[in-house]
């Protein structure tokens, strides 16, 4: 008999885990410079979010865009009231990230061998077994800690993926004093009845919902209808990107993550508080896209958000077409 599950209802707050500046940017094929990169975070921390994962502590020669690493964790203006998770493969990139002062960090396999084996050259059981030593010292620190399943939904070498085999290898990061484990759909193939197997396995096998997130890329477009399933079942942390930067480079043409202005549009309009602001989210993610030399490719940086009570369009820039129309004190159609 499977565990009942809470419905959303108005109020229930949502937890938006932006990963913009990490995952969002790490396979940026130019440079970013280190002060654009601090100022993407100072505009997200503007809009109200509280979990920004930062960068990554992994070796410069895999992910060059992001070996500015230690000199942007010591230079970075946190506030007190921002969560500044770091992502780490092992105890060198554990050290790394002590020495330049993160205090919350998040560690990463997969639910498949055949993905854990190209994307960090290890099995799921020798990933495990590497994490054990990073995340007791982190435990020690009083850090918050974090763990991902890459390819929850689908593997890009195998196939289809098990809402067990997913939940399995959850349950054993969390065996390893995890605070919170996120499911990812790596390539964008997932659908909502997948996050809810997921979602019913997990809670079957003792996992509390408050310890769940979901990591979802729009691939296919499937993004919101997947958070609306993981809301239905009771989640309430959904990780995204402003701007919807960032993707996988096993699944081609890949649409990115899920847009952090996408997700707060869906959440306001339901009635779930979230604590961010979509303005300055909208702001954010322009900034970001500018910097890029890239076209806001996601719904809402594209449409805006809405006034009902004046019908108008929100939080973006006017265009040539807009701004005429409103010169001529009409609507543009």
């Amino acid at each position: 008999m499977h565990a009942s599950l809470p419905p959303p209802s108005a109020g229930d707050h949502v937890r938006v885990y932006e990963v913009g500046p990490r995952d969002g940017l790490q396979n940026e094929p130019n440079p970013i410079p280190l002060a654009t990169k601090l100022r993407f975070l100072e505009l997200l921390a503007d809009a109200g979010l509280r979990e920004i994962e930062a960068t990554s502590f992994v070796a410069p020669s895999a992910i060059p865009q992001l070996a500015d690493a230690d000199e942007l964790m010591r230079t970075l203006r946190r506030r007190p009231s921002v969560r500044y998770p770091v992502l780490v493969p092992n105890v060198r990139g554990l050290r790394r990230a002590e020495a330049a002062g993160a205090d919350a960090i998040a560690v990463f396999t997969a639910a498949t061998d055949a993905f854990t084996l190209r994307n960090i050259g290890m099995t799921i059981d020798a990933s495990l077994e590497a994490f054990a030593p990073v995340l007791a010292r982190a435990g020690e620190l009083g850090w918050w800690r974090r763990g991902y399943v890459s390819t929850a939904f689908g593997c890009p070498y195998t196939g289809e993926v098990s809402a067990a085999a997913a939940v399995d290898v959850a349950r054993r990061l969390l065996d390893l004093g995890l605070d919170e484990v996120c499911f990812g759909d790596t390539i964008g193939v997932g659908v909502p009845p997948q996050v809810r197997a997921i979602v019913t396995r997990a809670v079957d096998e003792g996992i509390p919902l408050e310890r769940i997130a979901f990591h979802f890329h729009d691939t296919r477009g499937t993004a919101l209808a997947n958070v609306t399933a993981g809301l239905s079942a009771g989640v309430r942390c959904f990780d995204s990107s402003t701007g919807g930067t960032g993707g996988c480079p096993y699944a081609p043409g890949a649409a990115g993550n899920l847009a952090t202005e996408d997700l707060i549009y869906l959440l306001d309009g339901i009635g779930l508080e979230s604590g961010v602001d979509l303005d300055p989210v909208l702001e954010a993610a322009r900034f970001i896209a500018t910097a890029l030399g890239k076209p806001l490719a996601s719904k809402v940086g594209q449409a805006g958000g809405w006034d009902p009570r004046s019908g108008a369009a929100t939080g973006r820039a006017a265009g040539p077409r807009e701004a005429a129309a409103e010169d001529a004190g009409r609507h543009p159609r």
